[in-house]
């Protein structure tokens, strides 16, 4: 882990050559995690799971501006852009759907896909909301949920104690059920 972290200083430092040596020590976290992802995604993905990883990847390094502090910031960053990729796959796939003006029968299977998608959009928006009113809830429920990170590793992100971070994770999911809930 500490490997980690002095690779990700020296890129934040503009040491671009260490991108060879980073990708090996990161790449089955961030397989696990796009796995992770994928798993709860509607069946006919066409976006598989090292396509995420690889995507996700590049557009980490090509942002100029980041100042990676640590292995946790990097995968909390990390599961932020597959949430971000997965969320533009979703809106792309289910406008595509209802751009094209067919009627789907019950027992299609892209009837099944649109509803997870839906679902990905309503969690999104939610998750929005969230953030509206209360910011570190939210990133909690993304470093959490969508990262994968653990309470220790979500607190060293957030500088925030382990506590807060267990409190405020049952807070927000509390309300994310309630909110998602009375969506449908």
């Amino acid at each position: 882990m500490n490997e980690i972290t002095k690779l990700l200083d020296d890129y934040s430092n503009g040491n671009r050559e260490v991108l060879d040596e980073l990708l090996p020590l990161v790449y089955q976290e961030l397989r696990r995690l796009a796995h992770s992802y994928l798993r709860n995604e509607r069946q006919n993905l066409t976006l598989q799971t090292t396509a995420l990883v690889h995507e996700a990847y590049l557009k980490l390094i090509e942002q100029r501006s980041v100042n990676f502090q640590n292995r946790a910031q990097f995968f909390a960053l990390s599961a932020q852009a597959m949430r971000r990729i997965l969320l533009d796959n979703a809106r792309r796939h289910t406008a595509e759907k209802r751009g094209k003006g067919e009627k789907v029968m019950l027992e299609d299977i892209g009837e099944i896909a649109v509803k997870a998608n839906e679902d990905l959009i309503e969690l999104d928006l939610a998750l929005q909301e969230l953030e509206e009113f209360d910011p570190q809830q939210s990133k909690i429920i993304e470093l959490r949920y969508f990262g994968g990170l653990t309470l220790q590793e979500t607190a060293e992100v957030l500088k925030i104690s382990e506590s807060t971070v267990k409190r405020e994770w049952t807070m927000a999911r509390a309300w994310l059920f309630e909110r998602m809930r009375a969506e449908g």
